[in-house]
């Protein structure tokens, strides 16, 4: 791409408000500074802004919420709605090997860029890696092995190396002195080198420590093309377009219809419990559904469900919230005096073959359809990304999972775009697809 000449960005040419923060100066400028155009300012939006800062790139984000705080009301980045569970080995379950491969590479960036972003910000968000917990009921432990050998057989060798081990009784009251079962003890799995991310304070800190980035709240894009990008609803009447080096289309559901994109909706309790000592996500197995329940600073617990096929933004009822909730209750007891702050929902972009996509071509860059999996596979999709169009990549540690704990040996029974390589090739290939598999990277 060529570099950018001295004439105005093009938000003051076309009258565009735009805020500054109080620091402009750029940091590490490892390339000619480009004019990009952001399209959603969700997880992805952010993440790249923030990227494209360190490397002093000229970047101005568009989105079409009022604010950069979450409403928590339905609408705005799905990115804030999600509990921040970063499980590659427990999402083997129902997605390929490439999502597990991907997710071990994310927890790497992750805990990198929190690290960073500890270095310059007064309160960082939180990020932990202690591994997670799997645990059902006694009679729903034929579910669960099934869940189990499910992890196994997806990738035997991966599996090998990232296995879930079995925990006694001692063992699981040592790690989570409060998790045990309302009606019995509890069947408990550790999952090592699995972690879990405060998702609102990170998408707040990656907006504040994005310097000299440009935000404009209220600003919906409605169509976008390589090195241009315009502004207002498909309702409004054309405008004339901005025009950038790159335009980066990371919108989600909101990339309908040049994205044949569709809202799968999640729900989310918060609950405020004091008292609670839980220190990593839990998952509950059971054969209907998956509930999963995560700890949060400030005494804050988040419980939700996978998925439910529907573009419906109404606020939650009242059948899934006691679902919810007596679901976490009966493997935290502890929580019954805990109190509800919100009942929050959302829509996350899943494309027809819940395959994520990363496309790109000279002038525009396309991530969309990460489903359930934002958070875990956000960073590396937009390192590859990055790396690929010459842009530098994400801040990355180590991915070894390296924490150890007394456990039980026992297991129970077109055109001019072009793809994105794998950073970390595939143990197997990927295989016929079902609900949930694994990424497409296409032109």
């Amino acid at each position: 791409m060529a570099a950018p000449t001295s004439r105005p960005l093009p938000e003051e040419s076309a009258g565009v408000q735009t805020s500054l923060p109080s620091s402009t100066a750029p940091r590490a400028q490892t390339t000619a500074p480009l004019r990009v155009g952001i399209a959603g300012a969700g997880l992805l939006g952010r993440l790249v802004a923030w990227a494209l800062a360190q490397q002093g790139h000229q970047v101005s984000v568009f989105d079409p919420a009022p604010q950069a705080l979450p409403a928590h009301d339905g609408h705005g980045a799905a990115g804030f709605t999600a509990a921040g569970m970063l499980s590659p080995l427990a999402e083997l379950e129902t997605a390929e090997p490439e999502v597990a491969h991907r997710g071990w590479q994310s927890i790497a960036h992750w805990r990198a860029i929190v690290a960073e972003l500890g270095t310059r910000l007064t309160h960082p968000p939180h990020f932990a890696q202690g591994g997670s917990l799997m645990v059902a009921h006694g009679p729903d432990l034929g579910a669960a092995r099934r869940v189990l050998q499910r992890l196994e057989q997806v990738d035997p060798a991966f599996a090998c190396e990232h296995r879930p081990r079995a925990l006694t009784a001692p063992g699981l009251r040592e790690l989570e002195p409060d998790l045990h079962g309302s009606g019995g003890p509890l069947h408990a799995w550790w999952l090592p080198g699995e972690a879990h991310i405060d998702t609102v304070n990170t998408m707040q800190a990656l907006q504040d420590d994005a310097e000299g980035v440009r935000w404009h709240w209220a600003q919906p894009v409605r169509d976008v093309a390589p090195g241009r990008l315009w502004l207002g609803t498909p309702a409004q009447a054309a405008t004339q377009p901005l025009s950038f080096d790159l335009v980066c289309d990371l919108r989600g559901v909101g990339a309908r219809p040049a994205v044949p994109v569709r809202g799968v909706r999640g729900e989310v309790v918060w609950l405020h419990a004091p008292g609670l000592k839980l220190q990593r996500p839990v998952r509950l197995l059971h054969p209907r559904h998956r509930v999963y329940i995560v700890p949060r600073p400030g005494e804050r617990v988040l419980v939700g469900a996978s998925e439910l096929e529907s573009e419906d933004r109404s606020p939650m009822s009242l059948r899934s919230a006691v679902e919810l909730m007596a679901a976490a209750h009966s493997i935290l007891p502890a929580l019954a005096e805990a109190r509800i702050l919100k009942l929050d929902t959302n829509l996350r972009p899943a494309l027809p073959d819940h395959r994520p996509q990363v496309h790109h071509e000279p002038g525009l860059l396309r991530i969309n359809g990460l489903y359930r999996h934002g958070w875990l596979l956000a960073p590396a999709l937009v390192d590859d990304a990055l790396r690929q169009l010459g842009l530098g990549g994400l801040p990355r540690e180590s991915t070894r999972p390296s924490a150890t704990l007394a456990v039980s040996s026992a297991m129970p029974n077109s055109g001019s775009s072009s793809t994105l390589p794998l950073t970390t090739p595939l143990a197997t290939p990927l295989s016929t697809p079902r609900p949930n598999p694994g990424i497409t990277q296409a032109a």
